[in-house]
């Protein structure tokens, strides 16, 4: 079993910037696979980033550039650090790990790959 607990969310600005973490307790974290998906108001949940073995990651279009990915396992926490945030990030960001952790990017930037879940974390970007 994994716990997954998200912190960092808060009300921002836009153009600011934010870093999330994720504290991932219950396993070797090192093995695991970590994803951020976010949901907005209304919308379904969609992918954001993902990191895997080898340090691998791959973005959604709209964070690529903006969002990086990074995982400290001594710590056993990966972060999503956002920058330059919009209104459209705007969403509840929740982490994600996966006990495989040598799959595609493909896989990875969908939910099925993932065992457990956080319970989110709320980003508000004012407009």
């Amino acid at each position: 079993q994994v716990q997954l607990t998200e912190s960092g969310g808060t009300l921002v600005q836009a153009g600011d910037s934010l870093r999330l973490s994720c504290a991932a307790s219950g396993r070797t974290f090192s093995s695991l696979a970590m994803g951020w998906f976010r949901q907005a108001p209304g919308k379904e949940r969609e992918f954001v980033a993902a990191i895997w073995s080898g340090d691998r990651t791959t973005y959604t279009d709209s964070a690529k550039g903006r969002f990086t990915i990074s995982r400290d396992n001594a710590k056993n926490t990966v972060y999503l650090q956002m920058n330059s945030l919009k209104s459209e990030d705007t969403a509840v960001y929740y982490c994600a790990a996966a006990i495989d952790n040598a799959l595609s990017a493909y896989l990875y930037s969908r939910a099925g790959p993932y065992d457990y879940w956080g319970q989110g974390a709320q980003v508000t970007v004012s407009s």
